[in-house]
C-alpha cells in the first residue's frame, strides 16, 4: 500500500496536552501517526510527528489550518510539509 507521507513539528514552551490535542485532530482526520518523537528541551517542548495521510478525506491545507489553530491556542510553533518537499530541501 502506498503511503503519503508528512512531517510535522512542533515547537513551543511546554504545557499540558499538546500531544493530545493534535493527536485528536489526527485521528478525526484519519490520518495515521507513523512515527512520533518527542522532548522537553530547557523548557521548550520539541516534537517531530511523521503520519501517513493516504486514507485521510481531508486535503493538506486543511490540516495546516486546524494545525495553526491548536499553534494559536497552545502558543505553539506546529508546520507541516509533505515528504516529498522534505526530503527536496534535505538532499545533498
Amino acid at each position: 500500500m502506498e503511503k503519503e507521507l508528512l512531517f510535522i513539528t512542533v515547537i513551543g514552551e511546554d504545557k499540558k496536552g499538546i500531544v493530545a490535542k493534535i493527536s485528536m485532530l489526527l485521528y478525526e482526520c484519519n490520518i495515521n501517526i507513523e512515527d512520533i518523537s518527542q522532548k522537553i528541551m530547557d523548557s521548550y517542548f520539541v516534537m517531530t510527528m511523521l503520519v501517513n495521510m493516504k486514507e485521510s478525506e481531508y486535503k493538506l491545507e486543511k490540516v495546516r489550518k486546524e494545525l495553526e489553530k491548536i499553534g494559536k491556542e497552545l502558543q505553539l510553533k506546529i508546520q507541516i510539509q509533505h515528504e516529498n518537499i522534505f526530503k527536496m530541501m534535505h538532499r545533498v
